[in-house]
C-alpha cells in the first residue's frame, strides 16, 4: 500500500466505495495527481488535447482553455517561510 497519502484517507475511500484498499490507495494517488497539474502543465495538455483529438483551431481552443481554467483547482505554490509568515502578519 502507498504510505505517500494518508492510511485513513484510504481505508475511507475503500470503505466508501467497496473498492479493495490497494485499488483505493490508487486512485486516491490518481486524484492527488490529477489535482497536483500545474496551470502551465494543464493549458499545455488541454491545447495539445483539443488541437489533436477534436482539430479545433487556436481560435476556438483559447475561450475553451480560460473558461476550463475557472472551474479548475491548482495546487498553491511553494512558499517560503518568510512568505508564509507575510501571510499570517502582512
Amino acid at each position: 500500500m502507498d504510505e505517500t497519502y494518508p492510511q485513513d484517507l484510504i481505508r475511507n475511500v475503500a470503505a466508501s466505495t467497496g473498492l479493495p484498499e490497494a485499488t483505493a490507495s490508487r486512485v486516491v494517488a490518481d486524484v492527488a495527481a490529477y489535482f497536483s497539474e500545474t496551470v502551465e502543465a494543464f493549458v499545455a495538455r488541454r491545447h495539445a488535447e483539443l488541437q489533436g483529438k477534436s482539430n479545433k483551431r487556436n481560435d476556438a481552443i483559447w475561450p475553451q482553455l480560460a473558461a476550463e481554467l475557472k472551474s479548475r483547482r491548482f495546487r498553491a505554490a511553494e512558499l517560503t517561510e518568510r512568505q508564509l509568515r507575510r501571510i499570517v502578519y502582512g
